[in-house]
C-alpha cells in the first residue's frame, strides 16, 4: 500500500504536500490548546484566566512606549506573523501555484465567495437591528488546520484532489476574510500613522526593487510598518498579509535544479573550497525566499502561534446560565446557522454555478458526494472566527461569550455533518464536471508513448508490469540506479519488461548526446544493452576518444548515419517532454509516473502493486468474457470439463 501511495502522491506538488502535512500535523495541538483554554476558563479559579491574559507588557525606546496586554500581543503581534505566512502562501499560489490558472482557480474562488456571502447573510438575517449585527463576519472564514486535520482522519474517503480544492478555497477564503477585517472592522482611523505605514511600505517595495537590502533591513522596516499600522487603527495583521505578498517567489528552471544536484555529486567526488562555495550558491538559488520563509515560519505559526492564540481566545464560561443564554441568543444561533448551513449551501452553490456555466474545472474526477462532504467540513470556523469575534465584540463580554459558544457549537456540528456525508455518500452523486466533459481526456499533457519495436526492451510483451526509464548516460543518478534495475530484472524475470528511452540533458551533460548516439549505433548491430552497461560503467569517461574505443571493441564505427540517429533520439526526448518528463532518471510503471526512492525495496513494493492490479484486471476481463458467452465451460485438469479432475483438492 505504501508503494501505491508513492506512485499516486505525485498528483500533488511537493510544496503543497508539505503545506498539507504541516497543517494536519498541527491539528491535534490546536485542539489540545482549545480544550485547555476551555478547561482553564471553567475551573474554580477561572478568574486567573482573564488576569493572566490581561498582563501588561511594553516595549520602551526612549520616550516612546508600545504597550499592550498579553492577549493583545498574541492577537495583534504574533498573529501578524500567522497572516504573514498566509500572505506568503497567497503570493506563491498566484505566481507559481494553483491560482495562476484561471480555469483551476475559478471554481474554488466562486465557491469561497459563496461560502463567505451566504453565512454572512444568514447571520445578519437573524441579528438585523440587534446589538449583535456587527458580528456578521464571524461565520465567514474556515479554519484550514481543523478542516485538513479532519480530512486526514476521514482518510481514503477524502481523495487528494478534494484536499487540493479545499486548500485553494481556503487561500481565497483567507484573502476575503482579511479584506473584511481591513475594510469593515477598522475603527478610530488615525491618518498620520496610516500615511507613515504607506510610506514605509513604499520604501520596502523600493528596497526590494533596487535589490539593495538584506534580511535585517526588511525586518526593521517591516516592524516599523507594523507599529505604524497598529497606531493607525487599522488592524496590524494587514501589515503581515501585505509584507507576505511582497516576498519574492519563483519556480527555478529545471536546468538550474539539475545543475545544483550535479554540483553536489561532483563535490562528493572532488571536494574543494571553491566547488563547495559554488555548490552552496547553486543549491540556494533553487529555493525562492518565499519558500525558504515558509519552511522556517510555517511550523512556528502552526505549532506555536495558532495554538497560543486558541489558548488565549477559546476560554469561555460554559456554566448552565451561559449555555441557557447562548441557546436563545441571536448571535449564537446566527453563527451556528452560518457555519453549518451557510457554508454548506454557499460552497455547494458556488461550485455548481461555475461548473454549470463551464467557467472552470475541478482537480481529478471528484463526485458530488465527496464535494458535499468537503463543503460541510469547511464550516469548521475557528481561528479567524475567534479573531473577528475579538474585533466585533471585544468591548461586549456577554456577546463575545455567546459568539464563542456559537463558534464551538457550529464547528462541532459542521464536523459531524461532514463526517456523516463522507460515511454515507462519499462515492455517490456523479462526477463534478461541466455538462458533456466528464469523460473528456486531459489535453494539458500528451499521454506516455506506448512501447514499440523502436524502443530498447528487455522482457516479453505480455509481462504484467512494464518499467520505462528515461535516462541520460552522463547522469550520476541514472548510473546509481542501474544495479537496482539489474536486480529487479533478475528477481522478476519474464514478469517485468524493462524499457530504456533516451533523455540527454545536453545543457549540463555535454557528453550525453554523443553517448546516446553511440548506444543507438550499437543497437543497429544488435548490441544496445551491451553498450548500455558499458556507458553506465564509464560515466566519467565519455569523451569522443572513449566512445570510439568502446565501439571499436564491439566491432563497429559509431559515427555513421549520425543525423538519422540524432533525429531518432530527439524524437524520443520530445515525446517524453510532452508526457511530463523533466529530469533523469524518470520512471513509469504501467504508464503511471513513479516518484518513490530509487532503491530496491520501494521499487519492489510498487511493482507488486502494479502486478496485482494487472492480475485483477485480467481476472475481471476473463469473468466478463465468460459471462458474455455462457457456453464457455472451464476445462479441468483431466480435460473433460466436469470439474472433477483426478480427485485431488486444490486451493487458490
Amino acid at each position: 500500500m505504501a508503494a501505491e501511495r508513492s506512485v499516486a502522491a505525485r498528483v500533488v506538488p511537493d510544496g503543497l504536500r508539505s503545506f498539507l502535512a504541516t497543517e494536519t500535523g498541527s491539528t491535534l495541538l490546536l485542539l489540545g490548546a482549545t480544550l485547555a483554554g476551555l478547561v482553564w476558563a471553567n475551573l474554580p479559579w477561572h478568574d486567573t484566566y482573564d488576569r493572566f491574559w490581561e498582563t501588561h507588557f511594553a516595549l520602551v525606546v526612549g520616550s516612546h512606549e508600545l504597550g499592550m496586554g498579553l492577549k493583545e500581543w498574541v492577537n495583534d503581534g504574533l498573529m501578524t506573523l500567522f497572516f504573514f505566512v498566509i500572505g506568503l502562501e497567497i503570493s506563491r499560489e498566484f505566481k507559481v501555484g494553483q491560482l495562476r490558472n484561471r480555469r483551476v482557480v475559478a471554481v474554488p474562488a466562486v465557491a469561497a465567495l459563496g461560502g463567505m456571502v451566504v453565512p454572512a447573510v444568514l447571520y445578519y438575517a437573524v441579528n438585523a437591528g440587534g446589538p449583535g449585527a456587527g458580528g456578521w463576519g464571524i461565520p465567514m472564514a474556515s479554519d484550514t488546520a481543523f478542516v485538513l486535520g479532519l480530512l486526514a482522519v476521514i482518510g481514503a474517503r477524502c481523495p487528494q484532489p478534494l484536499r487540493i480544492f479545499l486548500l485553494t478555497l481556503a487561500v481565497v477564503d483567507d484573502l476575503g476574510a482579511i479584506s473584511v477585517v481591513a475594510i469593515f472592522y477598522t475603527e478610530d482611523l488615525k491618518l498620520a500613522p496610516l500615511v507613515l505605514a504607506v510610506v514605509l511600505f513604499a520604501l520596502i517595495v523600493a528596497v526590494r526593487w533596487l535589490k539593495v537590502g538584506r534580511g535585517p533591513v526588511y525586518l526593521l522596516l517591516g516592524f516599523l510598518m507594523w507599529a505604524a499600522v497598529l497606531r493607525s487603527g487599522v488592524h496590524p495583521t494587514i501589515a503581515g498579509i501585505l509584507l507576505g505578498v511582497l516576498v519574492n517567489v519563483y519556480a527555478p528552471p529545471d536546468t538550474e535544479k539539475l545543475r545544483a544536484g550535479e554540483l553536489v555529486q561532483r563535490l562528493q567526488r572532488e571536494p574543494s573550497p571553491e566547488l563547495a562555495r559554488e555548490a552552496r550558491r547553486s543549491v540556494a538559488s533553487t529555493v525562492s525566499v518565499n519558500d525558504l520563509l515558509q519552511h522556517i515560519l510555517h511550523p512556528w505559526t502552526s505549532y506555536v502561534i495558532v495554538p497560543l492564540f486558541a489558548l488565549a481566545n477559546a476560554g469561555v464560561r460554559l456554566d448552565p446560565e451561559s449555555l441557557r443564554r447562548a441557546a436563545t441568543s441571536p448571535v449564537t444561533i446566527g453563527i451556528v446557522l452560518g457555519l453549518v448551513v451557510g457554508k454548506f449551501v454557499g460552497i455547494t452553490l458556488g461550485t455548481w454555478i461555475p461548473l454549470r456555466l463551464n467557467w472552470g474545472e475541478l482537480p481529478g474526477n471528484l463526485v458530488w458526494g465527496q464535494l458535499l462532504g468537503g463543503a460541510a467540513v469547511a464550516g469548521i470556523g475557528f481561528t479567524v472566527s475567534l479573531f473577528i469575534t475579538d474585533l466585533a465584540f471585544g468591548d461586549k463580554p456577554e456577546l463575545e461569550s455567546q459568539a464563542k459558544i456559537g463558534i464551538l457549537a457550529g464547528s462541532v456540528l459542521a464536523a459531524a455533518l461532514g463526517w456523516l456525508i463522507f460515511r454515507m455518500a462519499w462515492n455517490r452523486g456523479g462526477v463534478c464536471a461541466p455538462p458533456g466533459t466528464a469523460d473528456e481526456p486531459d489535453f494539458e499533457a500528451e499521454p506516455l508513448p506506448p512501447v514499440t519495436e523502436h524502443d530498447h526492451v528487455l522482457g516479453p510483451a505480455d509481462a504484467p508490469v512494464t518499467l520505462i526509464e528515461y535516462g541520460d548516460y552522463e547522469c550520476p543518478y541514472c548510473g546509481a540506479v542501474q544495479p537496482v534495475l539489474d536486480e529487479l530484472r533478475e528477481r522478476y524475470g519474464d514478469r517485468l519488461r524493462l524499457v530504456f528511452r533516451h533523455f540527454p540533458l545536453q545543457q549540463i551533460h555535454p557528453h550525453a548526446m554523443p553517448a546516446a548516439l553511440v548506444a543507438e549505433s550499437a543497437a543497429a548491430q544488435g548490441k544496445f544493452w551491451e553498450m548500455h552497461h558499458v556507458l553506465f560503467s564509464h560515466q566519467l569517461e565519455l569523451n569522443d576518444r572513449d566512445l570510439l574505443g568502446y565501439s571499436e571493441r564491439m566491432g563497429f564505427f559509431p559515427w555513421e548515419n549520425v543525423k538519422e540517429l540524432e533525429r531518432r533520439v530527439y524524437k524520443v526526448k520530445k515525446a517524453g517532454w510532452r508526457a511530463g518528463v523533466r529530469g533523469t532518471p524518470t520512471f513509469f510503471l504501467n504508464g503511471a509516473e513513479y516518484q518513490g526512492p530509487h532503491e530496491l525495496e520501494p521499487f519492489v513494493a510498487a511493482i507488486d502493486v502494479m502486478a496485482e492490479a494487472a492480475r485483477r484486471s485480467a481476472a475481471e476481463t476473463a469473468e466478463g468474457a465468460a459471462a458474455a458467452d455462457p457456453t464457455e465451460r472451464p476445462v479441468d485438469g483431466d480435460g473433460d470439463g466436469d470439474g472433477g479432475g483426478d480427485g485431488q483438492s486444490r486451493s487458490s
